[in-house]
């Protein structure tokens, strides 16, 4: 009862306001993209896999769609009744696995979860291939998180509908990565003029974690690629003493990204515009905790105008205190993420709403 002496059970419950993040960033957003789906035609019926199959086009029309599902509900049209998806995942889950499923069935499709790998036939030794082969019978798509980075892999040798990577081990995860640049987009739209970002204009990103072993950060630097002349410079905060891998260098250097490697938040935090937080990578199947002693709060020295992201679930490096400040995007980002993913549903399908 102690938990609810600062409650008003009589009082009914209010929503909470979208405000600029959750409503005039994305219309924002979506005013300044022209439409056009035809480049999203490449997407149709294919799998995803990785953050590498998508180009700067793709990305900025999905965001729009993303944008437009977010603003205008009301024109839904549920596409995808009578449709279903397979939501298999293999390893712990929350926003990734809900907001899919929240997508899907905004969309007008339904479901069928499995959240246990031990109560499927691969606890008797089945293999994915057979696996995928089943799956074929039952559903329309399936999303996968594995904690091993090879079994989307596997699957895809006989799955003859699309699957969508929610996550394989340390690889890759290329729908948070969706995520995290609709909302970098809704924070900074002026990125969309590639070309025309200099000085000043240009961003300043830190990323608080070790690239070569979170996926989250994997895939984001991936796409960060295709606004490099918006971005002046990448600072990693890590204690680890190679964070990157040498493919995540060339391709920073590739598209003549700055970027640096210090162990020095407190130095950096007042000159960065954004701020990427994540400190959970799996390992096999368990996870370990990187770089928990930066810490971030209402009373760090942030830049003002600064966004706060990170993919959640959180710790102690992510205070509560902050989630009523300005700089708080962390929940607009999980917010967003449905949108978003009903954005590459559709494209998938090619079932617009």
């Amino acid at each position: 009862m102690s938990n609810l002496k600062n409650t008003d059970l009589n009082v009914p419950l209010e929503e909470n306001e979208l405000g600029l993040q959750g409503f005039e960033t994305p219309r924002i957003l979506m005013d300044l993209i022209d439409e056009d789906l035809t480049s999203l035609l490449e997407i149709t019926n294919r799998p995803v896999v990785s953050a590498r199959q998508f180009d700067r086009t793709q990305l900025i029309q999905l965001c729009r769609l993303a944008a437009k599902y977010e603003t205008q509900p009301q024109r839904l049209s549920r596409p995808l009744t009578g449709m279903i998806l397979i939501s298999a995942f293999y390893e712990p889950s929350t926003r990734t696995r809900l907001s899919f499923e929240s997508a899907w069935h905004r969309l007008g499709g339904d479901i069928m979860s499995i959240t246990d790998s031990s109560t499927t036939g691969i606890a008797k030794g089945e293999t994915l291939q057979d696996v995928g082969e089943m799956l074929n019978n039952y559903g329309d798509m399936v999303v996968l998180r594995d904690s091993d980075e090879s079994a989307i892999y596997g699957m895809l040798e006989t799955l003859r509908i699309p699957v969508i990577n929610g996550g394989n081990g340390s690889d890759e995860h290329p729908t948070q990565a969706l995520a995290d640049i609709y909302t970098i987009l809704k924070a900074y739209p002026r990125l969309l003029n590639n070309c025309d970002l200099t000085g000043e204009s240009r961003l300043k990103i830190g990323i608080i974690g070790v690239p070569n072993l979170m996926r989250t950060i994997r895939s984001l630097l991936i796409f960060l690629k295709y606004f490099a002349s918006g971005i002046a410079e990448i600072i990693f905060i890590t204690e680890d003493e190679t964070p990157l891998s040498d493919k995540q260098r060339n391709d920073l250097e590739s598209e003549n990204i700055k970027y640096r490697v210090t162990k020095d938040l407190d130095n950096e935090l007042p000159h960065l515009d954004i701020i990427y937080q994540n400190s959970i990578a799996w390992l096999g199947n368990d996870y370990k905790q990187f770089g928990s002693k930066y810490r971030l709060s209402k009373t760090s020295r942030f830049k003002k105008g600064a966004v706060v992201l990170h993919p959640l679930a959180r710790g102690e490096e992510l205070d509560r205190s902050l989630d009523k400040t300005p700089f708080n995007w962390y929940f607009a980002q999980a917010r967003g993420a449905v949108f978003v993913r009903m954005a590459l549903l559709s494209a998938i399908l090619k079932i617009y709403s």
